[in-house]
Formats: C-alpha cells, structure tokens, sequence
C-alpha cells in the first residue's frame, strides 16, 4: 500500500491534510508495511500542477508516485472520478497528517463528497 496525503505545507507527517485537493502546495507519499499497520517511509514531494489546471492535472502529478490510496479533506468529482478510473481509492480526512494516515491503517477513514465550491464540473477537473 503506498498513501498519497495532500498538504497544506512542507512539514510532512507533523503537517495538516489540505482542505482542497487541487490546491494542495505539497503531497506526502508513505510506503506502508505489507502488513498495513506501519509506515516504512514518506516523503514530501512539489504539487508541480498546483491549481491552475485544476484538481485533474493534479491527479496526474500525485499518480506518478504510484499511490494506491490518497487522503485529502476535500476534492471535486472530477478529480474523484479520475482516481476511480485508476483504481485509486479515496479517503477524507481533517487534520494532522499522522492521524489521517493511522486512521486509514485502522479502517476508520469514510469515503469523500465532492467540494461543494466544485459540484458543477462534472466529468471536468475539479478540486
């Protein structure tokens, strides 16, 4: 299991998941054991699509890390639907980034509805 975590900063596990997806100035990407109880290893990475080609071009940017789960607090159906296709599967979360991530390894995570902001793009990119 690889995680992808949209954050709001550069501080990694001690940071915040981002509310916007799209918006996001940096992910994480954590390797979890094979077991899924522990990480192995995270990184920060550039969001380098950071908005401006919307929550879509950021799909791509996040997919090259080859994540199999991402968190984020909020997200437009457009980019939900892009990471379906990929067989991505998608968490919301607020708050500290250790904590999403734990509460993903303990299967208390619920899936994510569209940003509201976003609704109206439909198949489009959104957040």
């Amino acid at each position: 299991m690889k995680i992808g975590v949209v954050l709001e900063d550069d501080r990694g596990l001690e940071g915040n998941v981002c509310a916007h997806f799209g918006q996001c100035l940096n992910f994480l990407i954590a390797d979890i054991s094979p077991d899924g109880k522990a990480i192995l290893e995270s990184r920060v990475v550039p969001n380098r699509a950071q908005h401006g080609g919307g929550g879509c071009v950021a799909v791509d940017e996040i997919l090259q890390y080859g994540i199999t789960h991402v968190i984020a607090g909020g997200m437009g159906m457009g980019a939900q639907q892009k990471f379906a296709s990929r067989g991505v599967k998608i968490f919301g979360f607020e708050g500290p980034v250790k904590d999403g991530i734990a509460a993903l390894l303990a299967n208390s995570l619920g899936g994510i509805e569209p940003c509201q902001d976003h609704g109206g793009h439909g198949a489009g990119c959104g957040h």
